[in-house]
């Protein structure tokens, strides 16, 4: 399985991509919107991870984005936000 993993903070993008690895599964990092729209546009993923707060290209526009452009690939959101709106 190969997963897109786009997390500004450096920190936690190492923490997850590393318990990903344990699983054997291939995981390339993006630290942006911007580079995190450029990897899925030219690579094939089995599923995108991505923060909603993001520098560049926030995770929402990103998401939007992707999907205009015809790539259903599976998404999972992760955000720091509180409210349940905001996860929502």
């Amino acid at each position: 399985m190969r997963i897109l993993l786009v997390e500004d903070e450096e920190k936690i993008g190492n923490l997850i991509q590393r318990g990903l690895k344990q699983h054997k599964w291939v995981v390339d990092l993006a630290k942006d919107g911007e580079e995190g729209s450029f990897m899925a546009e030219v690579n094939p993923y089995d599923a995108i991870i991505m923060d909603v707060m993001l520098p560049k290209k926030d995770g929402l526009s990103l998401c939007q984005e992707l999907r205009k452009n015809g790539i259903n690939t599976p998404i999972l959101m992760l955000t720091a936000k509180g409210t349940v709106k905001d996860r929502i």
